[in-house]
């Protein structure tokens, strides 16, 4: 019997010679024992101390996804209890038990395909048989593949033996789909549900894989191999199998990117960028980019919505973010851009992805949902906006004055609801010949204003600060006391004292430092405001125009005239400046 630690391959040709035919990358590098499975210590260990103490199970319940090792770990389990040096966790895997498990030739272990064995003849069939003892093992271990697959009778045909098996037969059943099994065959197994692999751990074996078969690699092919597995070891490594034939030997990026029609990090960073900039041309660039390297859209929108989870996880729970994953720049996309609006990019990318299929076609509905992330961006609205055209109302002539009332024993005439119809909805002679004004600029309406203290304009300063989230907040409740060269003091009311976090403190110094030196010293101090924050005067002109905008329906004769006829309120809640 030829064993594995003769160095001698299993499969040689009709001519005694060595073929040594190559083997898929899931095969070959397959776990033999529990300490060469990767990312299931849970099930590991509770298998491992079941094994070291005598407590074995008569049937064992294998769940999860496809890939992650259920078949394997099924078969390994077959090992513990076969091996010629007893019942353990670390079996020998020389001995002539291990060795024919490994090569699927061992007699006392039967794997049944439930897709391919639904009825219940063929579980009978098998159930029969298990009243025999072992041939050469110690004990009869059934694997039964997606089991959920059986039908009904096969299910209850099996309900006796898998309660009271015989003292030599064990059941492993493994399955995809754990809902679709009957409660009353979950009752009688020991369940073990195996975890989908993080990508850093497939990413990670990937690497040891390729340097053990001498492939160069690149890591950013391992991210994007891992990420494409979804994971799944298994998919992972017949990807890296594809990925070396289709790279010549080699395992590089650019070329990964090519066979999985995905997009490098670097376009959706750059597509960020644009976004934070409000650069509409650049953004649009950019798709045009992903469009000439064919890449799927739908596919562009999922690493996209990935993406951002990652950064709404930097954002509020930076210890759950992938390690070394282009860790700079998502760092500088968190800076640039705060927690709300990454959560919209997110919901738009979700619905821009369910919406593609109606979208005249696949770069279009991509481009539309990438300008709605820009249309709805916080500070969209008058950023780099050309102003609306405005149109002057038509004039119109001044209708006739209506004749005096007849006397009273005339008859009443009607009214003359024509005209009031159109004097309720064409607007005065006077008003349509008279040029429109100008709206009041900012700076127009806080000239009134007093002057912060030092060299700065504080609201001007603000408004050019590229902060977002609660660094924006605390620079909108800050008020500045003095500005003495490098040197700058920044008050901060006690209603607002708890926006002084440490985190929102270093956010606002590093925009400003970024804007006027580094060397650039900043105190902040907690006391009484003078209401020269940026809010408290936003709140003011806000108030200033919206009190305008009142004064100026309120006189306009035409209004006037409405009211003093019919009766009518101006409800003050619905009148809005032309320019908020």
């Amino acid at each position: 019997m030829i064993r594995r630690s003769d160095k001698i391959d299993p499969m040689t040709d009709l001519f005694g010679e060595s073929s040594s035919p190559a083997v898929a990358l899931a095969r070959k590098w397959r776990p033999r024992a529990f300490a060469d499975l990767k990312g299931q210590e849970h099930v590991v260990q509770a298998l491992s101390n079941a094994l070291t103490q005598g407590r074995l199970h008569h049937a064992y319940l294998l769940t999860g996804t496809r890939g992650v090792g259920k078949t394997t770990l099924a078969r390994i389990l077959a090992k513990c209890l076969n091996c010629e040096t007893g019942v353990t966790a670390t079996p020998c895997g020389v001995c002539s038990a291990c060795t024919q498990i490994d090569a699927g030739r061992f007699v006392d272990l039967l794997e049944l395909d439930a897709a391919s064995n639904t009825g219940v003849d063929n579980m009978r069939e098998v159930l029969d048989n298990a009243q025999y003892a072992p041939t050469v093992g110690r004990y009869k271990v059934y694997i039964i593949d997606e089991v959920h697959m059986l039908s009904k009778p096969a299910f209850n045909s099996m309900l006796k033996t898998l309660e009271e098996p015989p003292a030599h037969v064990k059941f492993i059943l493994a399955t995809t789909d754990p809902q679709k099994i009957p409660v009353t065959v979950l009752s009688r197994c020991l369940q073990f549900n195996l975890k989908p692999m993080p990508p850093a751990l497939v990413a990670q074996h990937l690497g040891e894989v390729l340097e053990q078969e001498n492939v160069a690699c690149e890591p950013a092919a391992l991210n994007l191999l891992a990420r494409a597995a979804a994971g799944s070891m298994r998919d992972a490594l017949s990807l890296t199998d594809q990925a070396i034939a289709y790279g010549g030997g080699k395992v590089e990026a650019a070329a990964v990117e090519a066979m999985l029609g995905t997009v490098r990090r670097d376009y959706l960073f750059d597509l960020l960028d644009a976004l934070a900039a409000h650069d509409g041309d650049a953004l649009l660039a950019q798709a045009r980019q992903l469009a000439e390297r064919g890449i799927a859209f739908d596919a562009a929108l999922q690493d996209l919505g990935n993406l951002l989870t990652q950064l709404a996880l930097l954002l509020h729970a930076p210890g759950g973010v992938e390690s070394g994953m282009d860790a700079e720049r998502m760092q500088a996309a968190a800076a640039q851009l705060d927690a709300e609006t990454v959560q919209l990019y997110y919901q738009i990318a979700l619905n821009g992805r369910r919406d593609l299929p109606y979208a005249p076609d696949e770069f279009s509905g991509f481009c539309m949902t990438l300008l709605r992330m820009l249309a709805f961006a916080p500070g969209a609205a008058n950023a780099d906006r050309p102003a609306p055209v405005r149109v002057a109302p038509v004039a119109r002539a001044e209708p006739p004055p209506r004749a005096a009332a007849p006397a009273a024993t005339s008859s009443p005439s009607p009214a003359p609801a024509p005209e009031v119809a159109t004097r309720a909805v064409a607007a005065p002679a006077e008003l349509a010949t008279a040029p429109e004004p100008n709206p009041p600029s900012v700076a127009t309406l806080v000239a009134n204003e007093p002057s912060p203290r030092g060299a700065w304009d504080w609201l001007a300063v603000v408004a050019e600060l590229r902060l977002g989230g609660m660094a924006k907040m605390l620079a909108d409740h800050c008020e500045l006391v003095s500005q003495t060269g490098a040197a700058v003091t920044l008050r901060v009311g006690e209603a607002h004292k708890h926006l002084l976090d440490r985190t929102y403190q270093d956010k606002l110094v590093g925009a400003l430092r970024d804007k006027y030196g580094a060397t650039l010293q900043v105190t902040f101090e907690i006391g009484a405001a003078a209401e020269q924050t940026p809010q408290q005067v936003r709140t003011r002109i806000k108030e200033a125009r919206q009190a305008e905008a009142v004064a100026a329906i309120e006189s306009d004769p035409f209004v006037r005239e409405l009211v003093d006829q019919f009766g009518g309120q101006i409800d003050a809640s619905t009148i809005q400046p032309l320019v908020p």
